[in-house]
């Protein structure tokens, strides 16, 4: 019996060996990063630093990019999505409630984070800015109230625009700096998770033409945010601008 001989040298008909090898390697980077996608918070400024780090690993870099990655990363507050938002603000709701804290304070959300509002006279006298020894029971309250939420807490300082604006300022840091040492002082918040600003009157609720929209305005907030750092965050990642050329 003759035998026919193979074509292609008798190699068996189907793709090159070297083809299959490269469709499992992209296969695995597929099933890889699908991975990541699913275990990572989808947070636009976490999102935003992860993409530059991953750019500069791979050495993808452009002139009109470069400007941007090498941008210092000092975000330590991040906005945080709404449907999160609303949970926290349910949640910090009932916990009101159930701390029977004065009526006057307002829980409202707003630059995608949870604040809680309280008029100035709740916590300092006329022009001071002291903590009065009576509003410590209640800045315990705050703090039991924010501490189990893995937020950090921002503490600002306001005011009206009566006076000089300078001494406005300075009264307005001062006062969230204060609230924040005593918060610190008696453990009551972790550290690390805490910030104070103060603004002065640039930033009212509403006009400052009449006795109740300054009171209004003379307020601390305590602005609850997410503690996003792309380092802390995503630790397997590489920051280019740490690494040195080769």
């Amino acid at each position: 019996m003759i035998r026919r001989r193979k074509k292609n040298g008798g190699q068996a008909p189907g793709a090159p060996a070297w083809m299959v090898t490269y469709s499992d390697m992209v296969t695995l980077l597929l099933t890889f990063f699908v991975l990541l996608l699913s275990m990572a918070r989808l947070d636009k400024v976490l999102f935003k630093d992860a993409a530059g780090s991953l750019r500069g690993a791979f050495g993808v870099f452009n002139s009109s990019e470069n400007s941007e990655i090498a941008l210092p990363k000092i975000v330590e507050f991040a906005p945080i999505d709404d449907d999160y938002v609303a949970r926290v603000y349910k949640r910090v709701h009932a916990h009101l409630k159930r701390l029977k804290l004065d009526e006057s304070m307002e829980l409202v959300k707003d630059r995608g984070a949870v604040i809680l509002r309280m008029k100035d006279s709740l916590l300092f006298n006329s022009g001071s800015a002291v903590v009065r020894d009576e509003a410590h029971p209640v800045l315990a309250k705050i703090a039991e109230l924010a501490r189990p939420l893995p937020l950090g807490m921002r503490i600002e300082g306001h005011t009206d625009n009566i006076g000089d604006e300078m001494r406005n300022w300075d009264l307005s840091m001062m006062r969230a700096v204060n609230v924040l040492k005593v918060l610190a002082a008696d453990n009551l918040f972790p550290v690390e998770r805490l910030s104070a600003v103060g603004y002065g009157s640039r930033q009212p609720l509403d006009g400052n033409d009449t006795p109740e929209q300054r009171s209004a305005n003379r307020r601390v907030e305590f602005v609850l945010e997410s503690l996003n750092h792309y380092k802390k965050e995503l630790p397997y990642l590489i920051d280019a601008s740490d690494q040195q050329p080769f």
